[in-house]
């Protein structure tokens, strides 16, 4: 087989796309991953907003107490 020197102008292009196509997955993968560590920092703040007014509730209305989260009501724990 003779030694060549260049691939063909058809495998070259197949070639490209599909390390175009490559390196257009991994900036999506980047994006999603920047995309869940902002989401997990909002659920870190929501999981501190909701610790700090089950304390609120807890001083008020205290610990042996359940409150429906869906109409507020409050009933004595059985």
């Amino acid at each position: 087989m003779a030694k060549a020197t260049k691939i063909t102008d058809k495998e070259l292009k197949e070639l490209q796309e599909i390390n175009a196509e490559f390196n257009k997955r991994k900036a999506a993968l980047g994006e999603l991953e920047m995309q869940k560590h902002s989401i997990l920092h909002q659920v870190d703040g929501l999981n501190a907003s909701f610790s700090e007014l089950e304390k609120k509730l807890v001083e008020k209305y205290g610990e042996d107490v359940t409150i429906d989260i869906s109409t507020g009501q409050i009933k004595e724990k059985e």
